[in-house]
């Protein structure tokens, strides 16, 4: 993909009863993606897509904080914040800072330039790829 998306939001399936999915789903192993698989996706979105924004999205208020850690540590770069996302809930501002400060992370700022946010956006120690013509 010679052109990153800024962006890449990783969900996990959040099932709401009255839905298709959340009514099929409900109360069966399906209904929760396997930490593993979904840190394998994480990974696999920070090696494909080494440019972009990998960020945890729904389905964060089900996962362990060491599940998210592993996240972190598999790529993932990002996370929505607040108390609800759509009609899932999530972890809110003063969990995640808590989190944050546990793990040793912390938040991008919210004023900062494009060069800042490149900065930010690459791990220290790796160069941007350039598209082969």
């Amino acid at each position: 993909m010679p052109d990153h998306p800024q962006s890449v939001p990783i969900n996990a399936l959040v099932p709401v009863k009255g839905t298709v999915l959340g009514d099929m789903l409900a109360d069966t192993p399906l209904a929760k993606i396997d930490d593993v698989e979904f840190v394998r996706t994480v990974a696999v979105a920070r090696i494909t897509m080494p440019g972009s924004m990998v960020r945890l999205s729904a389905g964060r208020e089900s996962m362990s904080e060491m599940t998210q850690a592993m996240c972190f540590l598999a790529g993932a770069n990002s996370i929505f914040t607040g108390d609800k996302l759509l009609t899932a809930p999530n972890a809110g501002d003063d969990n995640d800072m808590a989190m944050f400060a546990r793990l040793g992370l912390k938040p991008m700022a919210i004023d900062i330039t494009p060069a800042e946010v490149e900065a930010q956006r690459m791990p220290k120690g790796c160069a941007k790829l350039e598209a082969a013509e």
